[in-house]
């Protein structure tokens, strides 16, 4: 007698738990239905869900829907770490922004994590000698979201940008894993030089709305740049700089007891 072996699903907490959250919203308000199953339900995977709200959000009479949705799926499949800096982007976001309760709103509503998702896609497509595509991504990235993030910066896992209106990170910037960033924030040149221009963000930074970090400096990892700051310096590992020009004011953590912590993000 020929042995049954039984094919398991692979496991996928986070998904999951958006479709849990989907199906609960829609009980919530019925009128939501259209929206959460046409972006969620209908889809067996996450990587399918983004890849569909990709070619969705970014779709326009210059490019439609069918050949982004196409570009998405191919770049999922050809490179699982996309899907798992999704996931871990998504649980940056719920747990670093207070106004994110459920897990499905980053995907449906909050454009710093779909414009994220975005410019990972186009980062792939740089990376795979397509240039003009991820341009046109990139260029659709900042029309529909306000977020500039060239294809060629490397940005690491874990990423929350709250608000994200007008940011900007130039083509040779590298941002570390688990860094936040509010509004208006630059990562730029100083317009002097060309080759490696850009600054290297390390793990954990927080970076608060309105900052401009230009060139190419180091801000060491766990560091916190204030609202409005603009650096020009390295900044050392587990500082908080701030003003303009920047500079140390405390440790990381805010133990300058005369600057708190709404001062350091401006949110």
């Amino acid at each position: 007698m020929a042995e049954r072996k039984l094919k398991l699903s692979p496991l996928d907490p986070v998904w999951s738990r958006v479709c849990d959250e989907a199906e609960a919203a829609i009980k919530d308000d019925p009128l939501l239905g259209g929206l959460i199953h046409s972006s969620l339900l209908h889809h067996a995977t996450m990587e399918q869900a983004l890849a569909y709200r990709f070619s969705f959000k970014l779709a326009s009479p210059e490019m439609g829907e069918q050949i982004l949705r196409e570009i998405a799926d191919q770049a999922y499949r050809d490179d699982p770490d996309l899907g798992a800096a999704a996931r871990a982007d998504l649980m940056a976001v719920f747990d670093r922004d207070p106004a994110c309760h459920r897990y499905l709103q980053p995907i449906l509503f909050f454009k710093g994590y779909q414009a994220v998702q975005a410019y990972r896609i186009g980062h792939w497509l740089w990376t795979h000698g397509r240039r003009d595509l991820a341009y046109f991504v990139q260029m659709r990235v900042s029309e529909v979201f306000g977020v500039d993030i060239h294809p060629a910066a490397k940005v690491g896992r874990g990423i929350m940008i709250d608000h994200a209106h007008s940011i900007v990170i130039g083509e040779t910037a590298v941002v570390g894993d688990n860094v936040s960033m509010l509004h208006s924030v630059t990562l730029g040149g100083t317009g002097k030089e060309d080759g490696d221009r850009h600054p290297k963000i390390g793990d954990g930074v927080l970076i608060g709305a309105g900052a401009k970090v230009l060139g190419n400096i180091s801000i060491g990892h766990c560091s916190r740049i204030a609202a409005g700051s603009v650096v020009l310096q390295d900044v050392p590992p587990c500082k908080t700089v701030a003003g303009v020009p920047a500079r140390v004011v405390g440790e990381a953590g805010c133990s300058n007891p005369s600057l708190t912590m709404d001062q350091v993000i401006g949110d």
